[in-house]
């Protein structure tokens, strides 16, 4: 009797070994297969002291939301000084970026924020919507429009129990780094500025399709637009972006969802996956904390 329950015991073990290899693995698939970014594109409606609610109504109610969802990056729009101030102090988990339309703290904002903990700032950078693009404040004296925009790595931090795949030695240049730009805009909202919006479009575009590989030995870089664009789907701001059935060049981005929907997007271009879309219907008790709702996307960076 004895030595049947030693060979029971061995059949036992051998299999819970054997299923602790089988999840091992496809722990380790999942692991190498992508790597997911949870992006949000939000207007958080400045402090108006005509608007209703108030900020200081709205604030606690728009960090409640973010707490949610917590997305790894946010873009915002329209946020004054004491806006980011606010999200940027109750949410510490982000790192915030950016300066006001016309330099440093003056006029709205876009604000860029990203986990301390999940990504490395490489470059930062920012340009007006204007024709003279390099000018911060350039543009109309009313309401200047402008570029936020980053060069973000993603902390490649071993799980516990794994080998770090850079040795301690490590002298490589790009072998193990996730990189990836993202892009921050709200564009000009006046019934009359279409050509205005338009031209936004090309000078984005422009930027972007410049954005090459830092050398051969470097993948191609996704990259995210993100932002309030007050333009349909339908118009010829999305069309300068994503293209349509009779375009013919291939550099084109990809709208998160498709045929687009609303003004706010989330564009994209690189070797990625949606796996989730939602327009954010975060409210208390049919009290909203902005004038808009946000987007919230899932993506996949492919390997």
């Amino acid at each position: 009797m004895r030595w049947i329950k030693s060979i029971i015991c061995v059949i036992v073990i051998g299999f819970f070994a054997f299923g602790a290899i089988i999840n091992a693995q496809v722990d380790r698939n999942q692991k190498t297969d992508y790597k997911t970014i949870k992006l949000m594109s939000y207007n958080l409606k400045f402090a108006s002291p005509t608007f209703e609610p108030s900020w200081e109504v709205r604030r606690e109610m728009q960090v409640d939301m973010i707490r949610k969802y917590s997305p790894d990056i946010i873009g915002t729009q329209e946020g004054l000084k004491e806006q980011i101030d606010y999200l940027m102090d109750h949410l510490p988990e982000y790192v915030v970026i950016g300066e006001g339309r016309k330099g440093g703290d003056d006029d709205e904002h876009m604000a860029i924020f990203y986990k301390r903990e999940k990504f490395r700032l490489r470059e930062m950078q920012s340009f007006q919507l204007s024709k003279t693009p390099a000018i911060i404040g350039s543009g109309p004296e009313i309401n200047p429009r402008m570029v936020t925009w980053v060069r973000l790595a993603t902390i490649n931090r071993p799980a516990k129990g794994e080998t770090s795949s850079y040795p301690q030695d490590y002298r490589g240049h790009w072998e193990n780094t996730q990189e990836f730009y993202l892009f921050n805009t709200h564009f000009f909202d006046r019934d009359n500025q279409e050509m205005a919006r338009v031209n936004a479009a090309k000078l984005i575009m422009t930027r972007i399709n410049a954005l090459g590989r830092f050398g051969p030995w470097t993948k191609e870089r996704p990259v995210f637009l993100l932002g309030d664009f007050n333009s349909k789907p339908d118009g010829e701001v999305y069309k300068i972006f994503v293209g349509d059935d009779n375009s013919s060049e291939q550099n084109f981005l990809k709208d998160s969802i498709e045929g687009g929907l609303g003004i706010d997007w989330i564009l994209h271009n690189g070797n990625l996956k949606v796996t989730h879309y939602e327009k954010v219907d975060y409210n208390v008790d049919g009290t909203y904390p902005s004038d808009h709702k946000p987007v919230y996307v899932e993506i996949q960076i492919l390997d």
